[in-house]
C-alpha cells in the first residue's frame, strides 16, 4: 500500500511540477490572452488554471496505474509510460511557444502533436487499464478545445 501511495503522490506531483513549470516560465506573457481577438466559445483566462490542474491531477493518476502494473506487461507499461513522457513533453513547450514567442500558427502545429501523443498515450494505456485510458480523455478533449482556440487566434489575428 506505501508503494502505491507514493507511485500517485510522485506521478501526481510529476505532471503538476510539468505544468507548474511551465507556467511560471510563461507568467509574464499571459496578458496577451486578454489583448488578442478571441473567437467564440472562449472561456476567461481564470478558468485555464482550473482546468489544468484538474488534468494534471487526472494524468497523473493514470500514470501511477500503468506504473503500478508494470510488472504484469513490462512492454506495454514502458510504452505507455513512454508515450505520456512525449506528451508532457510537448505540453510543457505549447504555452512557451504560444505566450512567449507569440507563435500561433507553430504552436498549433505543436498542438497537434500533442494531440496525437495524447491519442496514442490513450491507446497505449488502454492495453494496461482501461480506466488509466479513461483518465485521459478530458486531456484529450481540453486539448481538442485549445486547438480550436489556438487556431481560430491564429486566424484572428494575422
Amino acid at each position: 500500500m506505501k508503494k502505491e501511495i507514493k507511485a500517485y503522490a510522485v506521478s501526481i506531483a510529476a505532471a503538476l511540477a510539468v505544468g507548474g513549470i511551465s507556467a511560471l516560465l510563461t507568467a509574464g506573457n499571459m496578458d496577451i490572452y486578454s489583448e488578442i481577438i478571441k473567437p467564440p466559445l472562449a472561456p476567461p483566462s481564470v478558468l485555464f488554471p482550473i482546468v489544468w490542474t484538474l488534468l494534471y491531477i487526472l494524468m497523473g493518476v493514470s500514470a501511477a496505474m500503468v506504473y503500478l502494473q508494470r510488472e504484469e506487461n513490462p512492454t506495454a507499461a514502458r510504452n505507455s509510460l513512454a508515450a505520456y513522457g512525449v506528451s508532457l513533453f510537448l505540453n510543457f513547450f505549447w504555452s512557451i511557444i504560444f505566450f512567449n514567442m507569440q507563435a500561433f500558427l507553430f504552436s498549433f502545429i505543436w498542438l497537434v502533436l500533442l494531440w496525437i501523443s495524447i491519442l496514442i498515450t490513450i491507446l497505449q494505456y488502454r492495453k494496461i487499464s482501461p480506466l488509466a485510458a479513461a483518465l485521459q480523455v478530458p486531456y484529450l478533449l481540453w486539448v481538442t478545445f485549445a486547438g480550436y482556440l489556438n487556431l481560430a487566434i491564429f486566424l484572428l489575428n494575422m
